[in-house]
């Protein structure tokens, strides 16, 4: 038997890395920096943006996936679901051969992560240290789940907005938030978030999303525009005081809003060997 994992194992790395030649990092953008005054139709725009389509409540999707670390460059496959506001499940494959490696479930409290090559179940908090065991990055659960759909809700109101730049065709919000500030990218020809950066007290970058391709959704009558494309970077200071940059892109083939066709009820695995993810170091896929 454990000859035969290590022979599956070794297959999933060859399959696996005849993939990464098509390796996809985040693009950096032009940003807006040409100051100029809060106007009523400014003010319009950031409301209408800030509410990120809320008829949309639901997500099934496919997406090719990369990863990126100080240790770690992966691509990987993923059936993404998402039921907003509450929980996500992500179904991972791998390699050139598409095998299902990992079926993770998030909700707002815990992670439950099936090793499906090991027949391990990790279970654990819902916590920033655990989502980088597993995926990579430690965004967040609410920023990574609205990130992956593509939709970030923004809850500040307009009056926590300090100032305005536009430049490049984009208007850039800078927004007072309690640990920091928000610099709010938007595309005021669609009416879109463009881009997100997160800043911290000291004005650090500590996050920053990307949002590219919009296609046209239409729901029950009302129509939006959904990026297929999200890219995600975020920088976590060392002891020493140096940066490190973990980076998230996501591509969809193709995804479907508001009828998943695939249930996000987790069923445990049989016989599966129980692991605590608190206490386990960063899984194989990683």
């Amino acid at each position: 038997m454990k000859g035969k994992r290590m022979l599956l194992w070794t297959l999933f790395i060859v399959v696996f890395l005849g993939g990464c030649a098509d390796f996809r990092t985040v693009g950096k953008q032009e940003l807006p920096a040409e100051q100029t005054t809060l106007l009523a139709e400014h003010a319009a725009l950031y409301r209408e943006v800030a509410k990120a389509s809320p008829f949309i409540h639901s997500m099934d999707g496919y997406a090719d996936v990369w990863i990126k670390t100080p240790k770690r460059r992966n691509r990987v496959f993923c059936n993404i679901l998402i039921n907003r506001g509450s929980e996500a499940r992500m179904i991972v494959s791998a390699g050139l051969l598409g095998w299902p490696v990992a079926d993770m479930f998030f909700n707002r409290d815990s992670l439950y992560v099936h090793d499906m090559l090991n027949n391990r179940l990790f279970l654990g908090s819902n916590n920033d240290l655990n989502l980088e065991k597993i995926i990579g990055v430690n965004s967040g659960y609410r920023l990574l789940t609205e990130s992956l759909l593509g939709l970030v809700n923004l809850e500040e109101p307009l009056s926590a907005v300090k100032s305005v730049k536009k430049g490049s065709g984009m208007l850039l919000f800078t927004v007072s938030t309690s640990t920091g500030s928000k610099e709010v990218v938007i595309d005021p020809s669609n009416r879109t978030l463009g881009a997100l950066f997160l800043k911290d007290l000291q004005g650090r970058t500590t996050s920053e999303v990307h949002f590219r391709n919009f296609e046209t959704i239409t729901l029950d009558g009302q129509t939006t525009l959904v990026p297929k494309e999200i890219e995600m970077a975020l920088y976590k200071s060392n002891a020493d005081g140096s940066s490190r940059e973990q980076q998230l892109v996501i591509a969809y083939d193709g995804r479907v809003f508001n009828q998943a066709s695939r249930s996000f009820r987790f069923s445990l695995p049989k016989k599966a060997k129980v692991v605590n993810l608190n206490d386990a170091a960063a899984l194989p896929w990683m």
